[in-house]
């Protein structure tokens, strides 16, 4: 069936009055745009983020995770869009855009393609320098302008909210428009870069002379600048032409090499402190960031904060997607904790230990967990515990 293109609602000539509301939010793919977001005011740039390498890791690791999230959908039309989004990609590369543009602007924009019966049929990723969100003067509901890649749809305005998934984090305004967590980071990035030039300025100096090259008296002082430097030249000839060995001095000279000090050391420390606010913003430990993280906290407790940390931003995505796509949507962040199924096997084990489930409901729960293959056979009970007087296996028992 066609896909046809988004209708112009309300162009230059609409009745419809609307107050623009647009934050102007943080773009991945155009963050040229965004030069008053710059690090001359109180943002940072998308671009300049990116580059980054904490921030890079933080939201390549929250995304890829949200990805990784069992994502469902009670609606069978809105699960078979979750998991073939977009004819141009696949489902991980489309949502992982999505999850990493939400996660650095605080918004993200996806159109809904309908067909001629109003059916969604697939969604196209809008990067938010596309976008523009409107609010009806009356109050009634959001619209939006959106200029399109493609030359045969150009510019829209108008676009309907149920045309729009608008995925945005926290809000100022409502629940309009979203906030960027990078928002907040603004002088922490003044600070991380002059203290990355100076970090540079320092040890390129420290390294730029090897050492000092002291001459005794008996030499006369060498008073002159002429001698002392053909000394240097001298010496730096021995120094090359050693290959790395050892350095052969005259009893008159004393050659002391320059070493890292610690003042330089402290400088190349002294961006921990950043890491850990960027961390912060996110609602993660810093150890996620590959920082110490608190070191008395297992790995188990780590993982558990941090699954906290990304339930956050899946409550996001989940509302938007079960109110634009009608249908409740879940993301279930079991496969981010438990890739090889063994903390699932943990946990039925110790229920059956308890008595909560018999050995056939664990093989139901390990089945629909993946943890064991649908074809695992049934094999016969053979602990007592669970076969009645009589030999009648409980769970064949019917």
């Amino acid at each position: 069936m066609p896909i046809f293109g988004p209708p112009k609602f309300f162009n230059n000539g609409g009745e419809k009055q609307v107050l623009n509301v647009s934050t102007g939010g943080l773009s991945i793919d155009n963050g040229d745009i965004l030069n008053q977001l710059g690090l001359n005011g109180d943002y940072v740039s998308a671009d300049d983020a990116l580059h980054d390498s904490d921030v890079y890791a933080i939201i390549s690791r929250l995304s890829f995770d949200l990805v990784s999230a069992d994502m469902t959908s009670t609606s069978q039309k809105a699960d078979a869009i979750l998991k073939n989004p977009t004819p141009m990609t696949n489902q991980l590369a489309f949502w992982q855009s999505i999850f990493a543009q939400l996660l650095l602007g605080g918004e993200a924009f996806a159109y809904i393609w309908r067909n001629k019966n109003a059916q969604v049929r697939s969604l196209e990723y809008l990067r938010p320098s596309q976008v523009q969100t409107m609010r009806l003067a009356d109050g009634s509901g959001l619209i939006y302008n959106a200029t399109f890649d493609e030359p045969s749809t150009g510019f829209v305005q108008a676009i309907p909210s149920a045309d729009m998934l608008h995925f945005r984090l926290m809000s100022s305004n409502g629940g309009k428009t979203g906030i960027s967590p990078l928002s907040s980071l603004g002088d922490e990035f003044k600070i991380k870069r002059e203290a990355n030039r100076l970090s540079l300025a320092s040890l390129a100096k420290s390294v730029f002379t090897p050492g000092v090259l002291k001459v005794g008296v008996e030499k006369g002082g060498l008073q002159g600048a002429v001698e002392k430097t053909a000394l240097s030249r001298s010496f730096m000839t021995r120094l090359n032409a050693s290959n790395g060995g050892p350095i052969v001095l005259d009893e008159l000279e004393e050659f002391t090499p320059f070493e890292v000090k610690n003042d330089i050391s402290k400088l190349l420390a002294s961006t921990d402190w950043a890491r850990n606010n960027i961390a912060k913003v996110y609602g993660v430990d810093d150890s996620q960031l590959n920082g110490k993280g608190d070191q008395q906290s297992s790995i188990q407790m780590q993982m558990e904060q941090y699954i906290k940390s990304l339930r956050r931003f899946a409550v996001t995505i989940e509302a938007e997607l079960s109110n634009k796509l009608h249908g409740t949507v879940k993301l279930d962040l079991r496969p981010v904790y438990d890739i090889l199924g063994s903390n699932t096997a943990r946990e039925v084990a110790a229920l059956m230990k308890e008595g909560a489930l018999t050995s056939g409901e664990a093989k139901y729960l390990l089945k629909e967990r993946g943890y064991l293959s649908q074809d695992f056979p049934n094999i016969p009970e053979t602990n007592p515990r669970f076969i009645k007087e009589g030999g009648t296996n409980i769970d064949n028992d019917t």
